[in-house]
């Protein structure tokens, strides 16, 4: 994992964004927040096991479906099983110790 600040590689209104092996916060003062740093090191992880490119590609499909599912992009997003998975675990700082290999995919289906 390698951390870099750059306000102008991050879409408006996120602060952070894990492109494998970077992990790329708007502001340095957020490279040392340790919630922030493990949800993106749980998308890291995502990235890696499903091999980066495939991990995209899945994702921008998945925030499509569900942009026509909620029709409201941020709740698009925060319903994409890679980023409930995060959400959901980014407190729990030994989670990627004990993570089940594609643990995402239990997060594809949710309770509507």
């Amino acid at each position: 994992m390698i951390v870099i600040t750059s306000k102008y590689l991050i879409p408006q209104g996120y602060t952070a964004i894990a492109l494998y092996p970077f992990i790329i916060v708007r502001d340095a003062r957020l490279a040392n927040n340790a919630v922030l740093l493990n949800h993106e090191r749980i998308h890291l992880r995502q990235q890696l096991e499903m091999l980066i490119i495939p991990f995209y590609i899945w994702y921008i499909v998945e925030y499509y479906i569900r942009l026509l599912k909620y029709r409201n992009g941020r709740l698009a997003y925060r319903n994409i099983s890679f980023e409930r998975e995060a959400y959901t675990n980014e407190t729990d700082f030994t989670y990627l110790k004990r993570r089940p290999f594609w643990r995402f995919l239990n997060y594809l289906h949710q309770k509507d």
